[in-house]
């Protein structure tokens, strides 16, 4: 294999793998700080080693195995032995009389899912919200929570410095939380899982449109969070939002790569199987109370996915929910889908209207889908000059190399 393969295999891995093999290791350590570092000395002997080697079989596990070994490393060498004794339950010989396999068995018996435990411990009250989200996003670049959060990268990354220190000295226990402090971190998790999957379903940076195995990730962890949490409304509204979404990856995405938008979207290639699991969590969360954020966009994901053919599609309904859902939660970008579901209600005189107060505004300045639907309005109003400046502004926005492809034939198409 040639280095830049073996490159290329490595990044794949490494933005697929870096959440599970973090809280992996954040479980031995009982620090995410120390956790990170650990795995990316991981990354390091893949760097080392794969170009010679090859990639294995099981990238993940090899990964982990190498991080699980840095972690005992350094909990020996920290004279760690004996309080990791007490709360593994078993005894670190100090002449090796203990398998390494063996250690690896007593670090994964009953302890549930880390990833989980990782969320509730980075959402811990300790932390301000930005850097609750902030370093729960672990698996993605500072530049990708940075755009996620529409907030400069440096900004970003003091705050997870920030937040790691905080956590470290406040000893902060590596847990999922019961009773009372579960519900309050809930807010911020469901932010986190929301953030995780918008990642993979619309990918800020790269060459790729979407990446299924964060919105797979997420989706998991919601799930269980469901079960965790059976009672709490938004829990079942974000997990059938995010099955709902997670309908359309298939054919959200061309056959060389390219990005296909909702409305030419082949609905055949929806997975059914999860608009049904999406309805009925649906449900579940409008039986259990008031309709909050996340159940108001699962109820706008249903009316596109009740729909036939876009035709089809309630665009009355969906603007009504979205002046709930501004109600809630007010933001410009709620206010932006609003306008998109405006014109397709009432036409695009109206939406541009509402599109030319966000822009005066000032908030999205920097935020590409702004000037993107702005460019879409002018079209349809023949306005074809201003529309095709508006995409090339929206490319030049973007961080995504699909997308920005995309926003560039349209402007050449408008020309």
């Amino acid at each position: 294999m040639s280095s830049s393969d073996a490159q290329r295999s490595i990044d794949a891995v490494w933005r697929i793998e870096a959440p599970r093999l973090i809280a992996g290791i954040a479980r031995m350590v009982r620090d995410v700080g120390v956790a990170e570092d650990l795995a990316q000395d991981a990354l390091v002997a893949a760097l080392e080693q794969w170009p010679r080697s090859g990639v294995p079989d099981n990238p993940g596990a090899w990964l982990m195995a190498v991080g699980k070994r840095r972690a005992v490393d350094l909990i020996r060498r920290n004279a760690m032995r004996e309080r990791k004794h007490e709360e593994l339950g078993r005894e670190l010989q100090v002449e090796g009389e203990t398998t390494e396999m063996e250690m690896d068995g007593a670090l994964d018996e009953d302890f549930g899912d880390d990833l989980l435990r990782l969320i509730f411990t980075a959402c811990h009250p300790v932390l301000s919200k930005d850097a609750r989200v902030a370093l729960t996003l672990s698996g993605l670049s500072t530049e990708e929570i940075a755009r996620a959060f529409l907030a400069s990268e440096p900004t970003m990354a003091q705050r997870i410095v920030r937040a790691k220190r905080t956590l470290a000295e406040a000893r902060v226990p590596f847990e999922v939380p019961a009773g009372d402090d579960r519900v309050a971190r809930l807010s911020s998790v469901l932010e986190v899982l929301y953030l995780v999957f918008n990642e993979g379903y619309s990918a800020t940076t790269g060459e790729d449109w979407v990446r299924p195995a964060l919105c797979e990730d997420a989706l998991r962890l919601g799930r269980i969070l469901a079960e965790l949490m059976p009672t709490q409304p938004e829990v079942h509204g974000l997990v059938a939002l995010m099955e709902i979404q997670a309908s359309r990856l298939h054919a959200r995405v061309g056959p060389t790569g390219q990005p296909v938008l909702l409305l030419e979207q082949d609905r055949g290639r929806w997975d059914h199987l999860l608009i049904r699991r999406g309805l009925r969590a649906l449900e579940r969360a409008e039986s259990l109370g008031a309709l909050g954020p996340y159940t108001l966009q699962a109820a706008i994901a249903a009316c596109h996915a009740r729909a036939n053919t876009p035709e089809e599609t309630d665009w009355g309904r969906i603007v009504a929910l979205y002046d709930a859902l501004a109600e809630v939660s007010p933001s410009p970008i709620v206010q932006l889908n609003r306008a998109v579901a405006v014109s397709m209600a009432f036409g695009p005189e109206p939406a541009l209207e509402l599109v030319d107060a966000l822009t005066a505004d000032g908030s999205l300045e920097r935020y590409h889908l702004l000037p993107s639907v702005r460019g879409d309005l002018l079209r349809k109003l023949g306005r074809l000059d201003e529309a095709s400046a508006e995409f090339e502004r929206a490319a030049s926005l973007t961080r995504n190399e699909r997308e920005r492809e995309l926003l560039l034939e349209r402007a050449a198409a408008c020309r």
